[in-house]
């Protein structure tokens, strides 16, 4: 069993939305043998981390930067899983309120750190929430389960 970890702060309704369409699409009845667990930051750990075999990363745009809730994540698992996790696949998707890059670099910065491997562009939503967001999400989901599964990552 491969074991996908989703650690996405949540808000708001419309950033819910957008972790329950990534779940949604990790959890596609196509896709077998993975695993799906959904956090929010405050509530995953290095333990969560040290079991995953992928990593999709949600952020609100906070002043520019990530999310306090991810940072204080990374915080918490970077030094326990620095040297365990070097190469970790992991997806990032932002809602940002301005244009999301000053969230990308923050958490970019941070994994390129933990050496963790990025295996797609991130997801960038910026400006008032817009259902057709919700599609990519899924697909975003639905692509990490499916590399997991194909043993692809």
């Amino acid at each position: 069993m491969r074991h996908l970890l989703i650690v996405s702060h949540c808000p708001s309704p419309n950033t819910r939305a957008l972790t329950d369409a990534v779940v949604r699409g990790a959890q596609s009845a196509e896709i077998e043998g993975v695993e799906v667990h959904a956090r929010q930051p405050l509530d995953a750990g290095p333990e969560d981390v040290l079991q995953a075999n992928a990593v999709i990363l949600g952020t609100t745009e906070n002043f520019g930067y990530m999310s306090g809730a991810l940072k204080d994540f990374f915080e918490r698992i970077y030094y326990p899983c620095l040297e365990e996790t070097q190469g970790l696949p992991y997806a990032l998707f932002i809602k940002g309120g301005n244009d999301g890059t000053g969230a990308r670099s923050s958490v970019e910065r941070i994994v390129a750190g933990l050496r963790w491997r990025a295996v797609q562009d991130p997801i960038i939503m910026a400006g008032k929430f817009r259902e057709e967001w919700l599609h990519p999400c899924e697909e975003l989901g639905m692509a990490m389960a499916a590399g997991l599964e194909a043993g692809i990552f």
